[in-house]
């Protein structure tokens, strides 16, 4: 992602930023009222009854008090259509009629390989129309989907189709049937000198990106016959291990239930939105991909893995958690259900419906709950023997979850069902690596912001009152445990890398995404609001440089004070620094402003 931005000159980006009006980009997707300064609306990622989304049109930004999201215009594309950077970025200046800048102009092979895809694009696009034309033609493939429990509506919906019984079907929409691009796309088999379609006598489902283009087809055997169901192949259109069927059709059924159904087959997803459950996606014919986990959780608030009952799906259940441990936030449960032995979500919504679904539903278990059930099956907990092989097996699951709570809870979890006595060293027998504590991840959005009280964070919010102001930050002078340093150190190094004049919406465009955001947005805010003028956020600045210097040589005068002073030179050092202190605070207090030319501070440092 950061080598794809740099493409994008900062100053197209500053400019872009300028001409959108935010408030117009949300209101195309959000109902927002006028509130105040800012606007308000129901917040498009989490499911809410009261308002607690607002669209700030003078700092371009959008919050939400209730689910914390953030960000500018290009993250709210990026967060709510699930477009990459780049091509957030590009509808974003196609809406304000800008034409987007590449700084390295494509080489000859990228701009054949484009060229090429485009023209795989329109094979798809004109396969489907083929498939969706034969379907109606075929009695027996519309008779097996009634079968199914579908409609027509569900059908045209999801674009299904079919593959006629024919070697060559294709030919009826492709004259050119020999063309190479046919066997790129995947859609015709080339073997020996002979050429034939490679999906026959299957209801077919389309692939689509999140931008709606067909990528690839999965296709479902009617009646007996294996494999009963074959996909694409990997194309320069298709990569199954990134893709989830259904995904584009069931965004804003997600946004609405508040999670993400991931199962296995195009017809459970299919079956579901039949019955009204229209927040399913499926993998690919393929296992659980971290990339998989990585799209779903930018999506979804959370997931739910659902697969079959039979071992299969057990299996896939279990490789859908290990593939999750190292991806799972603290703020975005990941849960799992197996349905009962010989069911799938097709039959079991078929069955009993969509309440009778709903319930089912609540009975999934946690990331933790399903992770310990399977770990516990394999031990037996009444003996020494079996506890300390809980342990042992527990270890490198534990080990592998990267989100702090989450790994201090199932920690906690394993130890008690090992029967561990407290104060054991949980983090030693479970050889949980050390964290890098150089900064703290920065506390969650909170509804009403408490402003820090240190040096660090006063340094933050001036700074963002006059980023230019950055290249005088000195990371020796702040405490590294402080989340506010490590935010003061993240915008510091931002700044470096702008290559036009740096400003806040650029900031939050190149931090977003990141660990310090949150932070940032709460100190630019709390700084706004103290309203002050260029040249005293400057002093605010030198201020607060001032006592963090102060606070550093205290700590080193501390420091040699507890050594115990036992040389000659160790007393002169000691007596050198508190003359330097000294002469420090005099200059601190010949700096003090005029009177009125700085407003005084809450809680002042």
């Amino acid at each position: 992602m950061a080598v794809a931005r740099k493409v994008i000159p900062d100053s197209f980006k500053q400019d872009l930023l300028n001409r959108v009006d935010i408030v117009d980009v949300i209101s195309r997707y959000v109902q927002l009222k006028k509130g105040g300064a800012n606007f308000l609306g129901l917040c498009p990622f989490h499911n809410e009854k009261t308002p607690s989304f607002t669209v700030s049109p003078a700092k371009q930004f959008y919050h939400c008090f209730g689910c914390g999201v953030h960000g500018n215009a290009v993250g709210f594309l990026m967060a709510y259509s699930t477009l990459g950077y780049i091509d957030a970025v590009k509808e974003l200046a196609a809406s304000v009629g800008m034409q987007v800048p590449d700084e390295r102009p494509p080489t000859p092979e990228q701009a054949a390989r484009k060229e090429r895809e485009t023209d795989l694009y329109g094979l798809m696009d004109k396969a489907m129309d083929f498939y969706r034309g034969e379907l109606k033609k075929s009695p027996r493939a519309i008779a097996y989907l009634k079968g199914r429990g579908l409609t027509g509506e569900i059908a045209a919906r999801f674009r299904i189709g079919y593959a006629p019984d024919d070697w060559q079907g294709l030919k009826g929409a492709f004259a050119q049937y020999e063309d190479a691009a046919l066997v790129e796309a995947g859609l015709v088999i080339q073997n020996e000198g002979k050429r034939y379609d490679r999906f026959r006598d299957r209801v077919m489902f389309p692939i689509f990106n999140v931008r709606g283009a067909v990528i690839g087809f999965g296709g479902r055997v009617i009646g007996e016959g294996e494999p009963k169901y074959l996909n694409s192949p990997e194309t320069p259109l298709f990569e199954k291990g990134r893709e989830l069927y259904g995904l584009l059709h069931a965004r804003d059924a997600i946004r609405t239930a508040g999670h993400v159904l991931v199962v296995e087959g195009y017809m459970d997803v299919v079956a579901l939105a039949q019955h009204e459950v229209g927040n399913a996606v499926a993998t690919l014919g393929t296992a659980t991909t971290p990339v998989h986990v990585g799209k779903l959780l930018r999506t979804a608030d959370e997931i739910v893995f659902c697969f079959d009952g039979d071992a299969a799906g057990r299996k896939a259940a279990w490789r859908a958690l290990e593939v999750s441990l190292p991806l799972a936030p603290d703020h975005k449960p990941i849960r799992f259900l197996c349905l009962p032995d010989g069911e799938d979500p097709d039959t079991y919504v078929r069955k009993h419906g969509k309440e009778g679904w709903q319930r089912k539903l609540r009975e999934a278990e946690t990331l933790s709950q399903f992770l310990l059930s399977q770990l516990r099956a394999e031990c037996d907990l009444e003996t020494p023997e079996g506890r300390a092989r809980f342990v042992s097996v527990a270890k490198p699951h534990v080990q592998k979850i990267t989100a702090p709570q989450l790994r201090l809870q199932i920690a906690n979890a394993v130890a008690e069902l090992a029967r561990l006595p407290q104060g054991a060293g949980i983090p030693s027998l479970l050889e949980l690596p050390a964290r890098d504590r150089r900064f703290s991840r920065p506390p969650p959005a909170r509804t009403s912001y408490a402003a820090p009280r240190s040096p660090e964070y006063r340094l933050l919010y001036s700074l963002l009152l006059d980023l230019s102001l950055a290249e005088h930050v000195d990371d020796d002078l702040l405490l590294r445990n402080l989340p506010e340093s490590g935010a003061v150190i993240a915008v510091r190094d931002a700044c470096r890398e702008f290559e036009t004049e740096p400003s806040v919406g650029l900031l939050v465009d190149r931090l977003q995404g990141g660990p310090w955001l949150d932070l940032i947005l709460g100190a630019h805010k709390y700084g706004e609001e103290l309203a002050f003028e260029p040249e005293e956020a400057s002093y605010e600045f030198q201020q607060a440089l001032v006592n963090l210097d102060l606070a550093r040589r205290k700590r080193e005068l501390d420091h040699l004070r507890e050594g115990g002073l036992r040389s000659k030179e160790e007393r002169i050092a000691f007596q050198e620094k508190n003359l330097d202190r000294k002469k420090i605070e005099d200059g601190l207090r010949l700096q003090a402003p005029v009177a009125g030319t700085s407003k005084p501070l809450s809680g002042q440092l």
